[in-house]
Order: C-alpha cells, then sequence, then structure tokens
C-alpha cells in the first residue's frame, strides 16, 4: 500500500473534480485507484487533478489529468479552476503556470473569485484534432446519428482544445436530446482515433450558447470546460456568435473570450467541498475532519 496523500474534493459548475497532491512522490494516482474513487458516491468525480512537481522550466506545477474510467485526458479547465482555487489558498500567490498532456496553461484567480484559465489556441486540421480521415473544412463534417434519412445530429463543428471535440449544433432545447444514447456512439465513432467530447449546443443569440456535454471518458457531465471553449471557438468560426460569448452548461455560465491572439480565456467559478486522504495506488481514502492540520 502506497503512503496516503492528501486531496480536496472539489467542483467546478458542478464539474465533479478530486485535486490530489503529488507533490514531492515519484508515484501517479492509478487507474484503479481512479475507479475506486468513482465507484464511491461521495467521491465520484468527471476528472481527476493530479498536482506533481514541475517538470519544466517556469512553470509552477505539472498536473496529470485522470477521467473517472482510469483513463488518462489532456486537458480539464473546470479542474484547473480548482487546482489554481486550492493552490491559491495555500500559497497567497494568485497567478500560475501549469504543464500538462495538452501543453503549458496559465491561470490567474481575481478578486471576487472567479478564475480565468487560457486554454491556448484552438486547432482546426483534421489531423491534429485528430480524426482518421481528411476533412478539409472541419467547421462541418459528415457524421450524424440517429436514421440516415432523419438523423437527430448532424454535421457538427470539429475542433482540437488540446482533445478533441465535436459540436452539433441545434435548434431545439439541448435537454430534448438523447445524450446518454448518442454520447458513447458518437464518442468512440471511428472518424475520432482518440475518441471525442461530444457537445449538443443551442445559439440564443450571437453571444449566449446553451450546453450539454457528453465528456469523453466521464460521460454526462455538469460542464466541460473544454468544450465550453471549442463550442465558443466553434460558434465565432461558423458565424453564429461573435468572439466574447457566454455558455451556459447544466452547472450554470461561463466567460469565454476568443482573443484576438488566437488564445481562449474561460473565466468562471470553483468550489471546495471537502477534504480527505487517499492511496494513489488503490483509492482507499479516508475523509478529513474539520480543523485538522
Amino acid at each position: 500500500m502506497a503512503e496516503q496523500a492528501a486531496f480536496a474534493k472539489m467542483n467546478g459548475l458542478g464539474n465533479a473534480i478530486i485535486v490530489a497532491d503529488m507533490r514531492g512522490r515519484t508515484d501517479h494516482v492509478t487507474a484503479e485507484a481512479a475507479l475506486a474513487l468513482n465507484a464511491d458516491p461521495a467521491t465520484r468525480f468527471d476528472q481527476i487533478m493530479a498536482i506533481h512537481d514541475p517538470r519544466l522550466a517556469g512553470t509552477h506545477q505539472y498536473i496529470e489529468i485522470l477521467n473517472s474510467d482510469g483513463s488518462r485526458a489532456q486537458a480539464c479547465g473546470n479542474g484547473t479552476r480548482c487546482v489554481v482555487q486550492a493552490l491559491a489558498a495555500e500559497t497567497g500567490r494568485r497567478a500560475f503556470t501549469f504543464e500538462t498532456r495538452a501543453g503549458v496553461v496559465s491561470a490567474e484567480e481575481h478578486d471576487d473569485g472567479s478564475i480565468s484559465v487560457d486554454m491556448g489556441r484552438p486547432r482546426f486540421e483534421w489531423q491534429d484534432i485528430p480524426l482518421a480521415e481528411e476533412f478539409r473544412d472541419t467547421r462541418q463534417i459528415e457524421l450524424q446519428a440517429g436514421p440516415i434519412d432523419a438523423p437527430v445530429l448532424h454535421s457538427p463543428s470539429v475542433v482540437s482544445m488540446g482533445n478533441p471535440h465535436a459540436v452539433f449544433w441545434v435548434d431545439d432545447d439541448v435537454d430534448t436530446y438523447d445524450l446518454e444514447r448518442f454520447g458513447p456512439l458518437l464518442e468512440n465513432h471511428p472518424i475520432f482515433p482518440e475518441r471525442a467530447n461530444i457537445t449538443i449546443a443551442r445559439v440564443t443569440s450571437d453571444t449566449a450558447i446553451t450546453i450539454r456535454t457528453w465528456e469523453r471518458g466521464a460521460g454526462l457531465t455538469r460542464a466541460c470546460g473544454s468544450a465550453a471553449c471549442a463550442t465558443a471557438v466553434c460558434g465565432a468560426r461558423t458565424k453564429r456568435t461573435g468572439r466574447h460569448v457566454t455558455v451556459t452548461v447544466p452547472g450554470g455560465p461561463l466567460d469565454l473570450l476568443w482573443r484576438e491572439d488566437d488564445h481562449v480565456i474561460m473565466t468562471g467559478p470553483a468550489e471546495w467541498e471537502f477534504a480527505g486522504r487517499f492511496d494513489p495506488e488503490t483509492g482507499r481514502w479516508e475523509r478529513q475532519q474539520e480543523g485538522a492540520a
């Protein structure tokens, strides 16, 4: 059994997050531990954000991200906000730079408690998303779900925000679509060799979009930050919206700005729930008593 590590159960607009403190250690949170933690209703999560010592000069930490099915993820904007809130409370620092599998991410906590994360530049080339075959125009690709002659969802915009996304545009309320049925099929469609996050999006004005997301490796989620970013840039790229929008997920609104330098800035809240300690090898855990060191 590995030595226990501290963790905080948090959420970003309902996106369930475990922030695991793996600093000063050489081991990693295992897939088995992730599955065990997710099986417990008290620690069920969408992503684990495991904070490791920095590996890259100029960064504060290396963040390893796990999905609830034990797979590794490249990016998680809501989880990054949770990491910033946890580290800001511990250190008093307000601005951070992290290394992730998706690259270097910078983030900052504001005076009002909201947190902005620079999610980097979107990538639109088919091989960068990646797709299994060439599409010259990724603003809309040939893909559908449902009957061939009357598809329920079709012609998504696709993009990488450090991880692959497909955004299906609809005119009706996003809650009327059976995403729990179509999400797994589309996530694992052969066109996505690394699977994909699947989002249903409805534009309600040139500055507002409402979405629901089936998250790769996690399933239905109340919030997916990278999906909100993907939707925002695809909305602007297809002339459905401008470059500064409010994207409303089931957990609430996120502010998205696709800056002129091509970087996507996501701003939103993070919320602490409780603290504990866990075994990164097995996932066995215990709640930390309030006021305990």
